[in-house]
């Protein structure tokens, strides 16, 4: 788990650069994303499944990127889509579109839906936690 975190760490400081965050932000930014990884990592532990896990990730990824982009004035787009990079279900869609080429139906929906479930379960953390925090701070 320590080498995925690093990896993720490492991952998050080269989108970091390509997305041109500098300084404190890039540093912020990647360990948002690898405190993302690492609440993933530790709900699939647990064994809670893929969905599960990225929605937690996600939850926390943006409540993390909502406080910084306070702290630091900038905007929260610059934590969260540098963070969120590793938990898009890219792989899922390849082998989706692999298992249609090959022909296997069966095998191309399922790993769709899985896929779709996943992607949904990012847009529905970010959305919620978004919406909840938006809505406390109008409240205070």
């Amino acid at each position: 788990m320590v080498i995925k975190l690093i990896g993720a760490f490492l991952a998050e400081i080269g989108f970091g650069i390509l997305f041109n965050i500098h300084g404190q932000k890039l540093w912020a930014a990647a360990l948002t994303g690898t405190l993302g990884s690492l609440i993933y990592e530790l709900v699939m532990q647990v064994r809670g499944g893929e969905v599960l896990a990225i929605f937690l990730a996600a939850c926390g990824l943006c409540l993390v990127s909502e406080l910084l982009a306070r702290r630091m004035k900038t905007p929260v787009t610059t934590f969260l889509i540098c963070a969120l990079i590793p938990l898009v279900p890219g792989g899922g869609m390849y082998y989706k579109m692999l298992a249609i080429i090959q022909g296997n139906t069966m095998s191309a929906l399922e790993t769709g839906i899985h896929t779709l479930g996943c992607a949904g379960a990012l847009a529905l953390g970010i959305a919620l936690t978004s919406a909840f925090f938006s809505f406390s701070m109008k409240k205070s």
